[in-house]
């Protein structure tokens, strides 16, 4: 469905959206999951966790550099070096395909689970905060709709 939208409604969302990217950009969420874990970790591992933990719940799919290069929107490359490095400092782990044992698959090491926990809870506080003076079904909405934009955008990256 193409139909047009409003101006007004595209003029907020855009400034809403450089907002939050602004805000992204600085990392201000992930800085007290860093500082939480027992282990020191990189904001770049940060983020292959955050990619592998995401995958492994696809239910079936290969998690591979490929992979969190796509979730991450970065170059394969690029995916790569930060993999290793989260590879070497112990979060992730290799392991060979149940589909292709030629190919290497992803996976978090208790260490990298528990950097998966911490973030949620951190990040999963932060939002309870922000939202805390919403009423319930505000709060319902908002969820279901940012969802839908985010699959809309999905799918508009696929086009």
């Amino acid at each position: 469905m193409d139909a047009a939208v409003d101006a007004a409604v595209l003029d907020a969302v855009e400034s809403a959206m450089i907002r939050i990217r602004r805000r992204q950009s600085r990392r201000s969420l992930a800085r007290p999951v860093v500082m939480g874990l027992s282990e020191p970790v990189d904001l770049n591992t940060l983020a292959v966790v955050d990619a592998v933990d995401e995958g492994a719940g696809e239910g079936g799919r290969d998690v591979t550099v490929g992979f969190v290069a796509d979730r991450l929107a970065i170059d394969p490359s690029r995916a790569s070096r930060i993999v290793a490095e989260a590879v070497r400092s112990g979060f992730v782990r290799r392991a060979a395909s149940q589909e292709d044992g030629r190919r290497s698959c992803l996976e978090l090491t208790d260490v990298g689970r528990e950097a998966v926990t911490a973030a949620h809870r951190t990040r999963q506080g932060f939002y309870s905060v922000v939202l805390g003076d919403w009423d319930p079904e505000e709060q319902r909405d908002f969820a279901r709709l940012l969802t839908k934009f985010v699959h809309s955008l999905d799918d508009a990256g696929r086009r």
